[in-house]
């Protein structure tokens, strides 16, 4: 008898593990699921995705997600959790969970990190077939971009002394110490893929040229490798670092903030506790009085939708990826200002900039950079410091 329990037990923990097993596509499943879900019509894509069952899962780096899942779930009656969740712990989660308790897909950011997931197998790209044609190449492959988000240079404009820049070379000036409040790249990943980005000789020569117009003279580099170098050094050691993008944009709107001058989130101007009427857009005032901040004024980065190589509901998670690149699936973010879809259907608010003029006058990510170029981090976490 005890023989025949211990059996029975062995039995009962097979069963139960074969049911998990085929509950959970293998990378080669989902890999499979992919592709065939790249022909597929609207209509097809919403059969597959209803056919699965179990809750529907999603993270993202963004609080617009909830909004975004619970208008999807209204419009297809399929059971979705969304989480909101810091880059680094979507990373850490898609390494490390499996199974009914992993996401079926994730909205990311940091295209370098991006990289080396997807080379590892963990996530695998998707690409509508309903919205491929109105996409740029670059905004599909190897990564489909949901938005592209800017961090700008935005400055109080209050007082006798407004740091109304024109050349970030202004913002190296000793004067300047203490009145640009930026967060710490040591915490705040992409902030650090700006600075790295100022090093890329792309950068570096337009940084040299616009010290040459602002000083009249050619830059001495001195013991820097390049003027991107020099220019990340002279910021950061005039920088005073702030806890959040929030924070900083509610403290240099106040009346008692005249003179500062911070590098952050556009789309925090929607914030309720932020003083709109005290903050200027460095980019909106060159733009509304025909002049250039040379050679730059701030930062773009994109926002990635990707399918978990752990999905349980493949389909879903696909239809989701369609649903987030249409006019209605924009909406959580488009609302506002500084959310920028390469859908060239969707077109930017009233008063806003165009993704075309920020792409022109802003840094622009380049994860292949960034991923080669690691060890300009140490360079810039030594100034940090400072």
């Amino acid at each position: 008898m005890k023989g025949d329990c211990s059996m029975k037990k062995m039995l009962s923990v097979l069963l139960a593990l074969s049911l998990v097993l085929m509950a959970v596509p293998a990378f080669a499943d989902v890999a499979a699921d992919v592709e065939a879900g790249q022909a597929l019509t609207h209509d097809e894509l919403v059969e597959k995705a209803k056919a699965e069952s179990g809750t529907f899962v999603v993270y993202g780096n963004t609080s617009r997600i909830a909004t975004a899942a619970e208008d999807f779930a209204a419009l297809y009656g399929i059971t979705t959790e969304a989480n909101n969740l810091k880059d680094q712990e979507i990373y850490t989660k898609l390494r490390n969970e499996n199974g009914s308790t992993a996401a079926d897909m994730v909205m990311i950011q940091d295209g370098a990190q991006l990289t080396d997931a997807i080379d590892e197998g963990l996530v695998i790209n998707f690409v509508p077939a309903s919205v491929k044609d109105a996409l740029d190449e670059a905004d599909q492959q190897p990564a489909l971009v949901h938005q592209y988000i800017n961090k700008l240079f935005i400055y109080n404009n209050l007082g006798d002394n407004v740091p109304a820049i024109k050349n970030v070379w202004e913002l190296t000036d000793p004067a300047m110490k203490g009145n640009i409040i930026f967060k710490n790249p040591e915490s705040e990943k992409v902030n650090m893929n700006f600075l790295v980005m100022c090093t890329k000789d792309e950068w570096a020569e337009k940084l040299a040229a616009a010290y040459k117009t602002l000083k009249g003279e050619d830059i001495d580099l001195g013991e820097y490798k390049n003027a991107g170098y020099k220019w990340v050094a002279e910021f950061l050691d005039n920088c005073t670092f702030g806890k959040s993008d929030t924070t900083i944009a509610e403290e240099i709107s106040q009346d008692t903030a005249a003179g500062k001058i911070g590098l952050f989130v556009l789309s925090k101007l929607r914030s309720s506790s932020v003083l709109t009427d005290n903050l200027t857009v460095a980019q909106y005032d060159a733009t509304a009085n025909g002049y250039a901040v040379e050679p730059f004024s701030g930062f773009m980065y994109p926002m990635y939708t990707m399918i978990n190589t752990q999905a349980t509901r493949p389909y879903t998670g696909m239809l989701f990826i369609e649903y987030l690149m249409t006019q209605d699936g924009f909406k959580p973010w488009g609302k506002s200002i500084g959310a920028y879809s390469p859908n060239a259907a969707i077109t930017v608010n009233e008063g806003d900039l165009t993704i075309d003029v920020w792409k022109n006058t802003l840094v622009m990510e380049d994860a292949d950079y960034i991923l080669t170029n690691f060890e300009v981090e140490d360079f810039i976490l030594q100034h940090c410091q400072n």
